[in-house]
């Protein structure tokens, strides 16, 4: 089984942090995923700006929905991060060829998304008065969990 590591963003809104994530993908071999529709173009200065060196590493997929990511990756489990996540990010153990999902940073994942996976709902621990975390930063703390996980398997 694939064990790289892929990354979900489900219609995400702002470019410096999609480019972050980008950064993040590149230099940890991870695939990026993103599901329109999208909050910026793909060639905003700002997205490149925050990986511009990096672009040339990533590994990017782009849907045109989220049906359309359901379809060509019909196989592998989908861990969804999200405020409303039943357990914390250290509480599951990630398998190979999963899926880490993240949604748009005013609304996070739709309902019906979260809906179909409630079993792999996770959680970052904040104060309870916290409404979330930047999604470039939970995405960071998320990945190199996985990454711990499995050894830093491929990293130096």
């Amino acid at each position: 089984m694939n064990k790289r590591l892929n990354i979900v963003l489900v219609e995400p809104e702002i470019p410096p942090n999609t480019g972050n994530v980008a950064r993040l993908c590149a230099a940890t071999g991870a695939t990026l995923h993103l599901v329109k529709p999208l909050g910026f173009s793909i060639d905003d200065k700002h997205l490149k700006r925050a990986g511009l060196d990096y672009w040339h590493f990533l590994d990017i997929v782009i849907y045109e929905n989220f049906s359309e990511f359901e379809e060509k990756n019909p196989e592998g489990p989908r861990y969804l991060a999200t405020t409303k996540g039943g357990r914390a990010h250290t509480d599951i153990a990630y398998q190979p060829g999963g899926y880490l999902l993240f949604g748009k940073e005013t609304k996070g994942l739709a309902p019906e998304i979260l809906a179909r996976y409630p079993d792999t709902a996770i959680r970052l621990p904040m104060l309870a008065e916290a409404r979330s975390l930047n999604l470039s930063n939970t995405v960071a703390v998320v990945v190199y969990e996985v990454l711990r996980q499995w050894g830093f398997s491929g990293l130096v």
